[in-house]
């Protein structure tokens, strides 16, 4: 995991979009470039951590950091056109951002025996040492794609003859019903919001999850153990 320093280093590697674990800035540090590196965190998902000078010069290890720390991601991010030729089954995530839910949703994804994953640019947790622990190794086996715009990739993957399925509360489709045809995409909403308006307009189905009790949803992550098992259940009966 690379380690940036300093406050130019730090904001020109945030501008270029490059992807970071976490930022340490040192408590009590201010100014325009500050305020702009913690707004380019916010803005790309990345936790922001106000520590004392010392933490950060023992992070440092006695080199020059100006106050400003970043971490790099534990993981380094696949090629959407590595991913697609042979893939059956897309996994798209709508900003999911907690790190356990990611971690969660490509141990299950891999287990269940899909290619890949796909998260957005924007609104997306990071690749993070906590992303790779929750995923129990699965991290270093599942493709993790990372596009600038959800709805472009899904007519992107319509291009290439693949079906959308969304996942979403007031899905007209029962998940063990709807009838799946390879190559598919099946795409998840974020924590609390679900998907966006704009994604489900370029789904081909929109699936649910019938529920019992008086909770209208399921935590994402275990949506996706229950839609993607059903998934790999039926292909092996197929």
């Amino acid at each position: 995991m690379g380690v940036t320093l300093g406050i130019h280093p730090v904001r020109e590697a945030l501008r270029a979009r490059r992807a970071f674990d976490k930022v340490l800035i040192a408590k009590g540090s201010s100014g325009a470039r500050i305020q702009e590196i913690v707004t380019l965190c916010r803005d790309q998902s990345v936790p922001v951590r106000f520590e004392s000078r010392e933490a950060l010069d023992r992070a440092a290890k006695g080199l020059s950091h100006q106050g400003v720390i970043a971490f790099g991601v534990a993981h380094q991010y696949a090629e959407l056109e590595e991913t697609l030729p042979d893939a059956r089954l897309m996994v798209v995530l709508d900003g999911v951002e907690d790190p356990h839910n990611l971690g969660a949703i490509i141990r299950t994804a891999h287990a269940a025996g899909a290619s890949g994953i796909i998260v957005p640019e924007r609104r997306s947790a990071p690749l993070s040492e906590t992303v790779a622990r929750v995923s129990a190794g699965a991290l270093e086996y599942m493709p993790i794609v990372r596009v600038t715009n959800i709805s472009r990739l899904l007519e992107q993957l319509k291009q290439r003859r693949f079906w959308i399925y969304g996942l979403d509360e007031r899905g007209v489709e029962a998940y063990d019903r709807v009838k799946y045809t390879e190559p598919a995409a099946i795409v998840l909403g974020s924590e609390g919001k679900g998907l966006h308006d704009s994604v489900k307009k370029h789904c081909d189905f929109l699936v649910s999850i019938p529920m019992a009790g008086a909770v209208s949803s399921l935590n994402v992550s275990v949506a996706a153990g229950v839609v993607l098992f059903d998934w790999k259940r039926r292909r092996a009966g197929a």
